[in-house]
């Protein structure tokens, strides 16, 4: 009855516990620096974070909303799409001492490349340059299905990984990483907010969905990469 009242008019301050669920990097970066903003803005909500690169499933889990970052596959829950996730090729300058940049995509076949298994398309890298879709077939001694591990990975110099931006954003900053490929960019991938259907939709999950969606909706959160 609560959240039907809240729901209706919006008479009632958003208040409640609310169960957020989202990629590790992506909350560790970009969604715990904003959220201290949000709780000042709504003072009466309260937020349980789970943080995860699997897929959370919101009924078992009892999550109010959940983070994705990728196509998503057709389903009865609600979807917003709440922006863009940017990504680059990249590798250590130390990296790169011991084996030659590569020119265009179909390089990447004789490299090292640290594969994040929770993309949808696996080893299967895609990018798009001046000839178009280009996919190439990677393979390397490393692959992980934590964006934690791919980031630790690339940083010590073990090979090529194509990532957010957001994750090494304070890297490619301070120099540690060099960015190859930049005619071929990888195919960005969109980034939603997902939710339950419910005959009411609760005020705490309609603020935090708005408050994302102003957060992320445009390209103006996207790290200075510089000329790295």
């Amino acid at each position: 009855m609560a959240e039907a009242e809240a729901s209706v008019g919006r008479r009632q301050k958003p208040s409640g516990l609310l169960r957020l669920s989202c990629p590790v990097s992506f909350g560790q970066f970009q969604v715990v620096p904003r959220l201290k903003l949000f709780l000042d803005r709504y003072p009466d909500i309260k937020i349980d974070l789970l943080m995860s690169d699997q897929f959370t499933d919101l009924v078992e889990e009892g999550v109010d909303l959940a983070i994705r970052i990728g196509n998503l596959q057709d389903s009865s829950l609600v979807v917003h799409r709440i922006g863009t996730a940017r990504r680059l090729t990249v590798a250590t300058p130390a990296y790169f001492e011991t084996n030659s940049e590569p020119q265009v995509p179909q390089d990447l076949i004789q490299h090292n490349c640290i594969v994040y298994t929770r993309l949808s398309t696996g080893q299967e890298w895609h990018f798009e340059g001046p000839e178009g879709l280009i996919k190439v077939r990677v393979d390397g001694n490393l692959r992980a299905n934590n964006s934690a591990a791919v980031r630790e990975a690339v940083l010590s110099g073990l090979g090529i990984a194509v990532s957010p931006v957001w994750l090494f954003s304070d890297a490619l900053r301070q120099g540690k990483l060099s960015v190859v490929l930049k005619e071929y960019q990888p195919t960005p991938l969109p980034i939603h907010t997902i939710y339950r259907k419910n005959r009411f939709l609760s005020a705490k999950v309609r603020c935090l969905v708005d408050f994302l969606i102003d957060e992320f909706g445009t390209a103006s959160w996207i790290p200075d990469i510089g000329n790295h």
